[in-house]
């Protein structure tokens, strides 16, 4: 059995959890959404916009990696999905470190008419968040900010 971070990744894309997820993702991981302009720093935020997209995607037609090129420390999966008929084109560009965690992930989407549409689900998805887990995930960054 494979345990590479590579391999993991692919088991969290085929059956989800979110435990799983956190052990994975480095706690200083950088995401690099192709909608928000500025680098989303932290755990939280990482784990934040990862599970937003997994619930889009799994909703969406046919999400599969149909590319994939690695080398020491650094993947990248070519994905196709197809959300209200628009072919989604992306990457995922993924950068672990020696503790086998995700240190960064970045996304990149094309054509455009897929990144106005990625826009709209993920901004559905994430004001679907509850109150209550905004306020917990405001105060958990303030928190890791905090700390020494």
């Amino acid at each position: 059995m494979n345990n590479s971070p590579l391999s993991r990744w692919h088991d969290l894309v085929v059956e989800f959890d979110k435990k799983k997820l956190e052990h994975l993702i480095d706690e200083e991981c950088v995401f690099f959404s192709p909608i928000v302009f500025t680098p989303q720093e932290g755990k939280r935020l990482t784990i934040m916009y990862l599970t937003a997209a997994y619930q889009m995607f799994s909703e969406a037609d046919g999400f599969k990696y149909i590319k994939e090129i690695v080398h020491d420390n650094n993947a990248m999966l070519e994905f196709n999905a197809m959300i209200d008929n628009i072919l989604i084109d992306g990457v995922d560009i993924i950068t672990w470190n020696n503790e086998g965690k995700i240190s960064e992930f970045k996304v990149m989407i094309r054509p455009m008419k897929a990144v106005d549409k990625i826009k709209e689900k993920m901004l559905a998805q994430l004001s679907e968040m509850g109150t209550f887990q905004k306020l917990k995930l405001k105060g958990g960054m303030i928190w890791d900010r905090l700390k020494p």
